[in-house]
């Protein structure tokens, strides 16, 4: 096999996703090592070699090439097709930071490119790996058919933070359609397959802010069903996180997964353990990662009849596992990147939609 031995990981980019999401899990997975950073920051590259003292900072993604065996790019959106190309071309697999990229047509090139190179290509669709998203997938035969999905991605930021996500123009592939929106509709189509219409509203809301802060979008799915889903940096009180309505029975939950949080405070699966936390098994969650307290557990049931239900323990951990066993195993991807070229799709549709402020209509598989 191609990936006996440890897989040399060269990780483009230290920015928040690469230093609080990537490089604590690739760090956290057996059989990865990672052995490269790419950052041209000072300081973050400083912060790069105290956190993980056995990899490299290097400059360019170009100074990757010989030093690993698997590029990781985490770097800002309008990067990622031109580094995920170069890397694909250079005989490298791919694992590319959400979104792919800023069209289906580019995130299909790749598709396509890594295809004719039999390369691994995958997309870092982590929220798949949220708690209370598994629980959703373990509650389908109580739930019924899902006739609506409400979902949300909310939070409270009137004061802009800065940085190109916020203040940057259209080339850059920011704001909250295409960072948020390209979670809660990958996880959309994971629950309720394709979709045929699209309707979204898109607004500024900020001063000095150029990209959306404020999106809701309306998907109907071609069997039927319904997804609405909401992300905003201005909701000064937040929905629940999940709102599932099915023929059976309905699901609710409110707050977010806490693994990103843990990741913020530099824990790792299996490393650290919060002191209220006790250790939950021997499995991928031993030590507690992503287990929620049953005071945040969401309610199963109907009007008058509900009961609450564990949530299921997130497990960030996973998707780079998948890489592993896709490497050395010849295992699917953990994340087809053809779900990209859908989600990206629907979110293109998305910003004709409110640029327009009509329904698109799309075609079907």
């Amino acid at each position: 096999m191609p990936y006996e031995s440890e897989i040399r990981v060269g990780l483009a980019g230290y920015g928040t996703a690469g230093a609080f999401f990537h490089a604590p899990l690739i760090a956290a997975t057996p059989g990865l090592r990672l052995a490269s950073v790419v950052t041209r920051d000072p300081e973050r590259a400083g912060r790069a070699r105290h956190a993980h003292p056995g990899a490299e900072v290097v400059a360019s993604a170009g100074e990757l090439a010989g030093r690993c065996d698997l590029v990781v790019i985490a770097s800002p959106n309008r990067t990622h097709v031109p580094l995920a190309r170069a890397a694909l071309e250079a005989g490298l697999p791919v694992v590319v930071d959400k979104p792919l990229a800023g069209t289906a047509a580019e995130a299909l090139d790749l598709v396509r490119l890594a295809a004719e190179r039999g390369l691994m290509l995958t997309v870092f669709q982590n929220r798949r790996w949220d708690g209370d998203f598994l629980t959703i997938r373990r509650l389908l035969p109580e739930l019924g058919t899902i006739n609506r999905l409400e979902s949300r991605f909310e939070r409270w930021r009137p004061v802009p933070k800065g940085g190109w996500r916020e203040l940057g123009g259209p080339d850059e592939i920011g704001g909250v359609l295409y960072d948020l929106g390209s979670h809660l509709v990958d996880q959309a189509l994971q629950l309720l397959g394709p979709v045929s219409t699209v309707y979204a509203e898109t607004d500024v809301r900020r001063p000095g802010v150029r990209s959306d802060d404020d999106a809701f979008v309306a998907l109907t799915h071609a069997d039927g069903g319904r997804s609405h889903l909401w992300m905003s940096a201005v909701a000064g009180r937040l929905g629940p996180r999940f709102r599932v309505l099915g023929s059976r029975s309905a699901y609710v939950k409110w707050g977010l997964d806490p693994q990103e949080d843990r990741l913020r405070a530099n824990e790792r699966p299996g490393v650290q353990t919060t002191p209220d936390e006790k250790p939950a098994g021997t499995g991928p969650n031993r030590g507690g990662w992503g287990v929620e307290p049953p005071d945040r557990w969401g309610e199963l049931g109907v009007e008058g009849d509900s009961r609450t239900v564990p949530t299921e323990p997130g497990a960030y951990q996973e998707f780079y596992a998948g890489v592993v066993a896709c490497l050395r195993d010849g295992a699917p991807p953990p994340v087809d990147p053809r779900d990209a070229v859908e989600s990206l799709t629907v979110l293109e549709a998305a910003r004709r939609s409110a640029a327009t402020r009509s329904t698109v209509v799309l075609e079907t598989r």
